[in-house]
């Protein structure tokens, strides 16, 4: 087999190419790594454990209710709490939020203040880094713990 001859404008163009040190071709992005949330994709749970918690088969070792407080009380009461939670040891906890009130047309003033404000709030102070380096997963408890107003939070082995 014989050597391609390059023309003088092939040439050319590579060493203009070359000297730029620029690629011809733009490289593909690296596949970036996905970042472990507490609320929402991939768990750092099992299968089995998952499938034990949708079903309501584990019971929690502590309970916590924000029911009335404020939003700031609450932060820092759910902060405090999960802290020493964790430092005991307990693998799975039960946040209980409320529902909230049901949005709807009355025209009564505690109804037209924002609704659920806590339950809307607490998943995002989970995945908050202080608390997202404490919990492995975070899921809606099953019927019998709260349902809809509460959350089950399965907090990391101690290290």
């Amino acid at each position: 087999m014989s050597r391609r001859i390059l023309s003088d404008e092939e040439r050319k163009l590579f060493e203009q190419t070359f000297k730029e040190g620029r690629p011809i071709r733009a490289a593909p992005p690296k596949a970036s790594l996905k970042k472990k949330s507490a609320v929402s994709g991939t768990t750092g749970v099992n299968g089995a454990t998952n499938d034990r918690l949708r079903r309501g088969l584990i019971e929690p070792d502590a309970r916590i209710d924000l029911h009335g407080m404020t939003q700031s009380a609450a932060h820092r009461t759910l902060f405090a709490w999960l802290a020493a939670a964790h430092a005991r040891g307990f693998r799975l906890v039960l946040v209980i939020t409320g529902k909230g009130n049901p949005k709807n047309g009355d025209d009564a003033p505690w109804m037209t203040s924002s609704h659920g404000v806590l339950k809307q709030m607490v998943p995002r102070w989970l995945n908050e880094p202080e608390l997202a380096a404490l919990t492995a997963a975070v899921t809606p408890a099953h019927a019998k713990h709260g349902g809809g107003g509460a959350l089950y939070v399965y907090l990391r082995k101690m290290r």
